[in-house]
């Protein structure tokens, strides 16, 4: 079985379909390993299962795991047996120990694989490696159930785990809801996780949360992060206005709001325009060359500014945005605030179409 994505495997948990007798999780995401392992703890919770934990770094082997894996329970038939691989232990092997010491490591590491091979029974294995997994070990969880690689996620990914994790809590998740959170918080998605457990707390299980609800309150007068550009999207004129005022005076920087606000905005304006200029330019087509899903609100807001501002309109702003990022970063403007205006000015000068 070849090397799974966290996110296909946690929605296959999420659709109840069977759990694996054997699981490798490495990789750099530790948030994901986690998130898998408590996904599977939670499953198998009201099965009656003996839990044994153990954790294996520096000097350490994986003999008491493998007693366990091969051993009967003493009082349940099914165990779940969840072994930590620290970091330690590779970085141990990679200090120049001695041929023996190396030697019985690879040995240690070879007699848990045959144990994997070996073991009967519908008992559980879970192993969280900090660093890669070797070789051996994978090819061995891959004959016997799946092996999980915790990368970094893809941009296109965030909006999905937004959704699963709400899903995970027992609510909805409006879609502008789902692309707030993947905007704000990106691939960080331990902190997505943690804003929709707070919502939870505010709501019944089978709501919606709605983007008003995941916003800062009005009172502290401190715009969200992307207000700006959605309200550029939207042709929102005195909203945006009053947005860039209200976001210079709270103390945003001048480069990160033309970087991180509104040179985006304008680029995927600018690319739906181009693509609907064409006979078979379609709202998937311009979907797929944002690299979103065609329901994706950031599409069809592209898509609605596009038609809005024109062609022709966009490309010139889009242009004097670019020459505006040069001059920040040669220090040619020294008036940045009133440049930002100018800009903003430009996109809603020209009547609108």
């Amino acid at each position: 079985m070849a090397v799974e994505n966290p996110l296909p495997f946690l929605r296959s948990l999420a659709e109840k379909r069977p759990v694996p007798s054997t699981l490798l999780l490495f990789g750099p995401q530790a948030f994901l390993r986690e998130c898998v392992l408590d996904a599977i703890r939670l499953r198998l919770a009201s099965e009656g299962l003996e839990y044994h934990g153990f954790q294996v770094g520096g000097a350490d082997d994986f003999g008491a795991v493998i007693n366990e894996l091969l051993a009967p329970g003493l009082f349940a038939s099914r165990k779940l047996i969840v072994c930590r691989v620290l970091r330690s232990r590779r970085e141990r092997a990679g200090e120049g120990e001695a041929a023996s010491v190396k030697g019985s490591r690879g040995a240690d590491e070879a007699a848990l694989a045959s144990a994997i091979e070996r073991a009967q029974g519908p008992s559980y294995l879970n192993l969280l490696h900090e660093s890669a997994a070797p070789a051996k070990l994978r090819q061995a969880v891959e004959s016997r159930g799946v092996v999980v690689n915790c990368n970094k996620p893809f941009d296109n990914q965030l909006v999905q785990y937004a959704r699963l994790f709400a899903r995970s809590l027992g609510l909805r998740l409006a879609p502008a809801a789902a692309e707030l959170l993947a905007a704000r918080y990106g691939t960080d998605l331990a902190a997505l996780n943690n804003a929709l457990s707070k919502a939870a707390l505010n709501h019944q299980r089978g709501e919606t949360v709605d983007s008003a609800e995941l916003r800062e309150p009005a009172a502290q007068g401190v715009p969200e992060v992307f207000d700006l550009a959605e309200s550029l999207a939207r042709g929102q004129a005195a909203r945006a206005f009053a947005l860039l005022d209200r976001s210079l005076a709270t103390g945003r920087d001048t480069f990160e709001l033309l970087a991180v606000e509104i040179v985006p905005v304008l680029r995927r304006m600018l690319l739906a325009a181009s693509m609907l200029r064409k006979q078979d330019g379609t709202t998937a087509e311009v979907a797929r060359l944002l690299g979103l899903p065609p329901s994706s609100p950031l599409a069809l807001r592209a898509i609605e500014g596009a038609r809005r501002f024109g062609l022709e309109r966009l490309d010139r702003t889009y242009r004097a945005a670019a020459e505006l990022d040069a001059g920040f970063k040669t220090g040619q403007v020294r008036e940045r605030e009133k440049a930002l205006s100018g800009l903003v000015l430009e996109l809603f000068a020209a009547p609108q179409a």
